[in-house]
């Protein structure tokens, strides 16, 4: 092989690592943690309201990620309802946030079990992956300044006394 092939290779070898290297950083699936900052998200509930974390200043957002195909989520869904009935007045707001695709199913849950808190569907999981979201169901509690405060990854009851105890100290 002549010296110039031999350095055209090397040339081709470097910038394939490069961009392996460039590419691979990312992919990697960002994981909110409590502590960080939430990220921005925009969503149209199904009343029609733009709902942004922003919005909430002076208030803890609790977002939940969930579906009606997912069993943990169906089992705390009437606990996180009681929730925000019995925070809302306290400044709690709760924002579920469906991963469902199939709207027609989404709908007749809904017509179902009519929810006091807002919803509304994210069936391409945008927002949830930026979160870092790959579980159902997830929760994650925002306080005043923007920051993630409680993450729960798993069905929960919302109104164990335990766990109101535990919210209590975060307003």
């Amino acid at each position: 092989m002549k010296r110039i092939d031999k350095a055209i290779v090397a040339a081709m070898v470097a910038l394939g690592i490069a961009l392996i290297w460039v590419v691979s950083g990312t992919l990697e699936t960002p994981v909110i943690i409590p502590g960080d900052k939430a990220p921005r998200f925009s969503v149209v509930t199904d009343r029609g309201t733009t709902i942004t974390p922003a919005q909430f200043g002076g208030k803890l957002l609790v977002v939940n990620f969930w579906a009606t195909w997912c069993g943990g989520c169906i089992e705390e869904i009437t606990s996180r309802d009681a929730f925000q009935r019995a925070f809302a007045s306290r400044g709690v707001v709760v924002v579920g946030i469906s991963m469902d695709a199939n709207e027609k199913l989404y709908r007749r849950f809904l017509q179902e079990y009519p929810l006091s808190f807002a919803t509304a569907r994210d069936p391409s999981w945008n927002i949830s992956a930026t979160y870092g979201t790959f579980q159902l169901p997830e929760t994650y509690f925002i306080d005043r300044s923007g920051k993630v405060v409680e993450k729960i990854i798993a069905s929960q009851n919302f109104m164990d006394p335990a766990f109101l105890a535990h919210v209590e100290k975060m307003l």
